[in-house]
């Protein structure tokens, strides 16, 4: 069985009832999730061995959210305790033309105090094959920007597969910021997931004819930024999400691959059209149905389409984790899904 290791936070998730707003709210409803998380959680579902580092508060909501990933099977060996907080955010579940929104108050929580004499990499990293991080964690902080390279040296050195979700959040730091932490990071990562505007933000990248909020897709904009990126960080391989924004309810998904086996050239995937529950997530979806396709799959095409319809079917489902099937994932990939009902 494949074994994976994930670094990053795990946050209590406050949503408002259905499409309420902020101002209209008398209470919330409580789930927790996370950028790492998120991956690991599907990734435990799909079967595989799925590792989840960080740090939690020694209290009942660092125990809940603790809860929350072993119920689904998440190995929590790595997991520390400590520290006073566990970073919480808001979620404003948007509809039609409104947006949705998102609040944090994750400053001075646990895992942003979590350095690396607190854990030993090169224990996490032996006998595993792939170590995934995303932008969000290094945007915590210079204490798990530098937690986080050390963990990334520790991977490389056991020989373990790097992919990284580049996840700008403007929330956490300027575009100054991320460049300046982000770029020398690229040089442990072998798998890059992005979108368009996290290359631009993120990396400093010129995404070219490429548009961040239009809902139409100039396809070949993205062949050349999926090309330019591989080429300026010799990454193994690209994976580009593509979303078409036609409103918060209603978006075209769809995602190209470009690496060193059969997407040489970059090739695009099937286009689905998606009707949003919850989109928070859906890019964490994506990367754990790569991460599953490219471990098990026996070609990167069938991983580029298997990511594709994980993330479709996730959004499809309240909260951040992706709880849906293998089994699930392929009859969508071969049937393009109906939505019948199952009798």
């Amino acid at each position: 069985m494949k074994k994976i290791v994930t670094f990053g936070e795990i946050m209590l998730r406050l949503s408002t009832p259905g499409y309420s707003r902020f101002l209209q709210a008398d209470h919330f409803l409580i789930t927790f999730g996370g950028g790492e998380a998120n991956v690991s959680v599907a990734l435990a579902n799909f079967g595989l061995e799925s590792y989840y580092v960080t740090r939690l508060p020694k209290n009942e909501i660092g125990e809940a959210s603790l809860q929350s990933l072993s119920r689904y099977g998440v190995r929590t060996d790595y997991i520390l305790r400590g520290g006073d907080r566990l970073g919480i955010y808001f979620l404003e579940t948007g509809a039609s033309q409104r947006p949705s929104k998102v609040i944090y108050d994750r400053a001075g929580s646990s895992v942003t105090e979590m350095d690396s004499s607190m854990i030993d990499w090169d224990a996490v990293f032996s006998g595993k094959d792939w170590f995934h991080w995303t932008g969000i964690t290094p945007a915590l902080g210079k204490v798990p920007a530098t937690t986080l390279k050390d963990a990334c040296v520790a991977a490389k050195n056991a020989g373990v597969t790097i992919s990284c979700d580049l996840n700008f959040r403007s929330k956490l730091w300027t575009e100054k910021e991320a460049q300046a932490v982000m770029n020398p990071l690229m040089e442990y990562v072998d798998v890059c997931i992005a979108n368009e505007e996290d290359a631009q933000r993120s990396l400093g990248f010129d995404a070219g004819k490429t548009d961040v909020e239009g809902a139409h897709l100039d396809e070949e904009g993205y062949i050349t930024l999926a090309r330019s990126l591989k080429k300026s960080y010799n990454f193994k391989a690209v994976a580009i999400t593509l979303r078409e924004s036609f409103s918060a309810s209603m978006n075209g998904w769809s995602a190209l691959l470009h690496d060193d086996k059969e997407c040489i050239t970059p090739q695009r995937s099937t286009r689905y059209e998606i009707s949003i529950v919850d989109r928070v997530g859906g890019g964490d979806s994506f990367a754990s149905g790569l991460i599953y396709g490219l471990l098990t799959k026996s070609s990167s095409k069938d991983a580029l389409e298997f990511a594709v319809a994980a993330s479709c079917l996730k959004h499809s489902i309240p909260g951040d984790y992706n709880l849906v099937s293998v089994d699930e994932i392929e009859k969508l990939v071969t049937s393009g899904g109906s939505g019948r009902v199952e009798r």
